[in-house]
């Protein structure tokens, strides 16, 4: 018989004996049975999911994913706990230890108060701290720790970040600018050297490559100067696109036309205010 009491609201122990129910020998076929590995694409779905609810400002669908990615942390600290590494007690300590080591403006006594009235002497304390538990003795040290899954251009900027506090060459928006103008044109060059050459394609897909990723990683630095979001600002002309794109394509159906039918000329008259 289940060992289980049903409640009209439950909390994380309620959470940790389902999850336990779950993998256990009587429990669900497809919970017992997962990995890390492969639930792992399941939890940066549930992560991006939770910043949907936060972009559509509704509080209804991020609580709901919250609970969602909260499953996730307690599903990977179970199949951990099995293996007899730890369990989610330990993580809950590991990042209670870790703020209150991190934010010693506020838990700091005595000689270890550390003064931090402002936001920036709050980050240039946590950076240190962070640094310094992590046992990162170089600069390089904390751009090879910015995680290589991570999203190219979330990744390229907080390699920009971090590469800015060891006095990274462009620190002002209208020389990063110019940088970026100086790429494009070196990019229009040997586009056009390209079309007159017949040489190895696979050599010229490199070549304009390496290009467009120094012009990526300008944008990133941009972004940074201007204390801008990339993937944020992307995401909104991306969704901003689709729309505008819907209404030119309902337009043309709403006059008997096809997208696929339209002229070159067309497409441009169309779309060219957005590509």
């Amino acid at each position: 018989m289940l060992e289980f009491e049903f409640k009209s609201r439950y909390g994380i122990n309620d959470l940790l004996k389902i999850m336990k129910i779950l993998r256990s020998e009587n429990g669900c076929p497809w919970d017992k049975v997962q990995t890390h590995e492969s639930i792992r694409t399941d939890l940066i779905e549930e992560c991006y999911e939770v910043c949907e609810g936060i972009d559509k400002n509704s509080p209804e669908i991020l609580k709901e994913e919250l609970g969602d990615l909260l499953m996730q942390v307690v599903f990977h600290a179970e199949i951990e706990t099995e293996q007899g590494n730890f369990d989610f007690e330990d993580v809950c300590d590991d990042i209670c230890q870790k703020l209150i080591y991190r934010h010693p403006h506020v838990f700091g006594e005595g000689e270890k108060k550390i003064k931090a009235d402002t936001e920036d002497e709050v980050l240039k304390n946590w950076d240190a701290l962070k640094k310094a538990s992590k046992q990162q003795n170089t600069y390089t040290e904390t751009l090879e720790s910015v995680p290589k899954t991570f999203p190219a251009l979330l990744r390229g900027e907080k390699v920009c970040k971090r590469a800015a506090r060891a006095g990274l060459p462009i620190n002002n928006a209208e020389d990063c600018i110019k940088k970026i103008q100086e790429q494009l044109g070196e990019l229009s060059r040997r586009i056009s050297l390209q079309s007159e050459d017949k040489g190895e394609l696979s050599e010229h897909f490199a070549q304009n490559q390496q290009i467009l990723g120094e012009i990526l990683f300008g944008f990133c630095n941009l972004n940074r100067i201007l204390k801008n979001d990339g993937e944020k600002a992307l995401t909104y002309f991306t969704n901003r696109f689709i729309m505008a794109f819907r209404a030119v394509e309902d337009d043309i159906i709403k006059q008997g036309g096809s997208l696929d039918k339209l002229s070159p000329e067309d497409i441009d008259r169309a779309f060219g205010a957005f590509i």
